[in-house]
């Protein structure tokens, strides 16, 4: 048998559950998975091999319109991996009504060339009569290469997702170790799930000004030492993070500490800071020193 590859780019409109599909796929959490949109900020790549097939999930940022600097960064992320893979996974919350952002992805999609899978997700939460009605009128708008009803959260239909895939994948080579189930390492993977931490328990404005830095990592057979960095944009964003007699950032610390010491089998010492960098979102500089952004052409 040929072995194949290929590269799957996983783009949709923010909270579609783009993050939590590739979870399910590598039955490993290797995106951060919250409610809020614009959780997932870089593209990642998570790599299921398999004896026959190496798959290349890249998982990008909700495409939305932009606010600030940060979001045209995140939305041309997800372009590049749209224009770059060889099947395009388009997931959609079937629960949603279609709108502007959906027309607009259409066209993306459409622009690109590239096979597209409808990735019709939630359908847990659909009545059959309902989710037939939501298929038909998908079917009108685009003649899509599949169209696949799926549950990321209870891994409805995914084994026969992976099957088709592999037709539409050429034969090819391994671009990555077998071992290897993510393009991003560890100290990207610790300040993501800090952040998450921190998404979880905080709201409005604060969690879409927050960005997290690992400064520090020393590592003993027993335990990890980490010093991290939450940056915010304004003063008053510091305060809540910080808490009343810093309860919020203790909570923050705790919660992080624990899904770490799951994660990497160690006692876990983590020590937090808040530092405020202003209007961080609209600085391409700053951009590119926390992570989010690389030069691209116009």
């Amino acid at each position: 048998m040929k072995y194949r590859s290929g590269f799957i780019a996983i783009v949709g409109r923010p909270n579609a559950g783009k993050s939590t599909l590739l979870n399910a796929i590598l039955k490993e959490k290797v995106a951060i998975t919250t409610p809020k949109p614009q959780t997932t900020r870089n593209n990642i790549s998570g790599i299921l091999t398999t004896e026959d097939t190496q798959y290349v999930f890249v998982d990008t940022p909700g495409i939305h319109k932009p606010k600030h600097e940060l979001g045209r960064t995140l939305n041309k992320n997800a372009y590049t991996a749209i224009s770059e893979a060889d099947v395009n996974f388009w997931v959609v919350d079937a629960t949603q009504p279609y709108g502007s952002g959906d027309e607009f992805m259409l066209e993306k999609m459409k622009s690109a060339h590239i096979p597209v899978f409808l990735i019709l997700n939630k359908i847990d939460l659909l009545e059959k009569e309902k989710l037939l009605k939501v298929l038909a009128r998908w079917q009108e708008r685009m003649e899509f290469a599949e169209i696949f009803p799926i549950s990321a959260l209870t891994n409805d239909n995914i084994e026969h997702l992976l099957e088709i895939t592999r037709s539409y994948l050429s034969e090819g080579p391994k671009y990555f170790p077998d071992d290897m189930i993510s393009d991003h390492g560890l100290s990207f993977q610790i300040a993501e799930i800090i952040r998450e931490k921190v998404l979880y328990k905080t709201n409005e404005e604060v969690p879409h000004s927050v960005a997290v830095v690992v400064e520090n990592m020393e590592e003993t057979d027993k335990k990890v030492y980490l010093q991290a960095v939450i940056v915010v944009e304004r003063t008053s964003q510091k305060a809540i993070l910080i808490g009343k007699q810093a309860a919020m950032i203790r909570a923050i610390r705790l919660a992080a500490q624990k899904e770490l010491k799951e994660k990497l089998h160690k006692k876990i010492e983590l020590e937090l800071y808040v530092r405020v960098e202003k209007n961080w979102r609209n600085r391409e500089g700053k951009l590119q020193q926390l992570g989010y952004s690389e030069k691209f052409d116009e």
